[in-house]
């Protein structure tokens, strides 16, 4: 029974949850929720998907096009009930870096290069581990792409006549500075408006988004009045009303080294943002996602949108937030925002091109604003110095250097710091200072019994892993003996793992105390303990003899070897 289950576990595991919920099925009643909540959905990514694609410095219909292609294929084979795919505010820094330095053609290559790296990593079962990114870190690489979304709004916030903007954060402000007395406060007056009422027209209506409503208000304002601030038109003509037939890029040996870079962060912020969308989701319906079915179904999607020239995919959390406290509960819901966009762009392209780009801006600041969370970053500056330093060496290295390499020094700078939390928890004492009274908070680490140890015997008891980061702990502890002992007891129960520099380091200490008249008894390890100790051949060192399951029974021996040595 328990191999059946188990092998029931591992083919959910890469089983989409649209075919799961098919086979057992989705009521009438909950299916006209999940088609009500993805028309809404879709309502709501219309101007996200636009503005995602302006910011990031690709024409409108590009995001259309990866939300629909994305939208769809998330849905139908994602790991997640809820989740709704599409283009978002954390690639804005990635796409826009890619665009300035290899153009159009070498973001699609590097977003369809991005979908087969995602695909390995679903396949390799990273998911599992992906979630394992230290909050921190997390928290900081997401606030310093926020500032990056607002500051790169502030041209079309201010209808400042900027022909283009640097990738460089301090530049980009320097450029503002420079056309501050050229705002067209018209422009400002719309991006100003749309921020106060998506912000607030939740107090007049919890069902409407309100950046739909600011945007039919100012759309029909700019185009009734002939107001002069600049549209999506204006900027970037027409959009187009229909697909274009997928087309493979033209990818060689040269193409993938001078790519590989932009698409192995294409494939980690998105993972990322995914399965940290999925989580939230999780919490919110009280469900459990499968992490590497949606990292198979985000792979699908980025080669989908490569080949239909769209940008990088991800789980969208505020789409998917949207699509949860309207309903949704299937993937339908998701297939439905889809089909929604692709309606809207086949018939109403002619209406969403006129469009005020300073409204769109708007839309992005408050974006920026919910992204960044900024209750939780300067609640985390209160927290441990580590945490802290994890935090503002992400937030800044994000703001004035590069995500990717935010990410990269945030994980180095995380391993270190739970490397040395490890090896702290690490203790070794002698059976002295263990035999001394105990205070409420510290077990007792030996037995009643053990209240008379042979003059002849000392006792170590190693507590907490012996791995890398503690090993040199051990070795400084074993190496300061005041005094050299006839048998040394090694005491192992409270040792969890070992590692290939903690077994190095104890086969070294064990040869050097062998050498000067010292036997070595290895006591209470667990199974994985003493296999590792095994498999290194410390017996051929210390003999197998002196390998032992428990205390009694190495003291026992440490008699014995006396009896022996008299």
């Amino acid at each position: 029974m328990l191999k059946y289950l188990n092998k029931k576990m591992k083919q959910n595991d890469f089983t989409p949850k649209f075919i799961s919920l098919l086979h057992s099925g989705i009521s009438k009643q909950q299916l006209s929720k999940d088609i009500l909540a993805g028309i809404i959905v879709g309502i709501v990514a219309l101007p996200l998907a636009i503005a995602f694609a302006i910011a990031s410095g690709v024409s409108p219909e590009k995001g259309l096009i990866t939300a629909i292609i994305g939208g769809l294929i998330v849905s139908v084979l994602g790991g997640s009930r809820v989740q709704i795919g599409g283009p978002t505010g954390a690639f804005i820094v990635i796409v826009y870096a890619i665009v300035h330095e290899h153009g159009i053609d070498g973001l699609t290559i590097a977003t369809f290069m991005a979908g087969f790296l995602m695909l390995g990593m679903g396949f390799a079962k990273l998911g599992n581990y992906l979630k394992f990114i230290p909050y921190p870190l997390i928290v900081g690489f997401t606030s310093g792409i926020a500032l990056i979304i607002f500051s790169s709004q502030i041209k079309d916030f201010l209808g400042l006549p900027i022909q283009s903007l640097p990738p460089d954060f301090v530049d980009k402000w320097m450029v503002y500075g420079d056309y501050l007395d050229q705002i067209n406060w018209i422009a400002f007056a719309i991006a100003l408006g749309t921020v106060l009422l998506s912000l607030n027209f939740h107090r007049i209506s919890k069902k409407i988004p309100g950046s739909i409503v600011v945007i039919l208000l100012s759309t029909a304002v700019v185009y009734f009045f002939k107001l002069p601030v600049e549209t999506i038109e204006s900027k970037f003509g027409e959009i187009p009303n229909k697909i274009s037939m997928p087309t493979v890029p033209g990818i060689d040996f040269a193409t993938i080294k001078l790519l590989i870079q932009p698409a192995i962060a294409i494939a980690l912020l998105g993972s990322i943002e995914s399965l940290l969308s999925a989580v939230v989701a999780d919490g919110m319906i009280g469900g459990r996602h499968r992490s590497n079915m949606e990292l198979l179904a985000q792979g699908a999607s980025n080669i989908f949108s490569g080949l239909f020239g769209g940008i990088p995919v991800t789980g969208a959390i505020a789409r998917t937030a949207t699509n949860i406290k309207n309903g949704g509960r299937t993937p339908v819901a998701g297939i439905v925002h889809a089909l929604v966009l692709l309606l809207i762009m086949l018939l109403l392209a002619p209406v969403a091109k006129l469009i005020p780009l300073s409204c769109l801006a708007g839309i992005l600041v408050v974006v920026a604003w919910h992204m960044g969370e900024w209750h939780h970053f300067f609640s985390m500056m209160k927290s441990n110095r580590m945490d802290v330093l994890v935090l503002l060496s992400s937030f800044f290295l994000t703001v004035f250097f590069d995500l990717i390499i935010a990410i990269e020094i945030g994980m180095i700078l995380s391993s270190f710091i739970f490397m040395k939390r490890m090896s702290e928890a690490t203790s070794i004492k002698t059976a002295g200072n263990l035999l001394e009274p105990k205070t409420e908070n510290e077990g007792t680490l030996f037995e009643e019994e053990l209240t008379e140890i042979p003059k002849n015997v000392l006792i170590y008891e190693i507590n907490g892993p012996l791995f890398f980061g503690a090993s040199q702990k051990f070795q400084e502890v074993i190496t300061d003996l005041n005094k050299q002992p006839e048998i040394l007891i090694l005491r192992m129960r409270y040792v969890p793992f070992i590692d290939a520099t903690g077994i190095n380091r104890l086969k070294e200490m064990c040869t050097q105390l062998l050498a000067k008249g010292t036997t070595i008894i290895i006591s209470g390890a667990n199974h994985e303990v003493r296999h590792e100790l095994l498999k290194a051949q410390l017996f051929s060192i210390i003999g197998k003899h002196n390998i032992l399951l428990n205390i009694n029974e190495a003291l026992q021996r440490a008699k014995e070897i006396s009896n022996m040595k008299k």
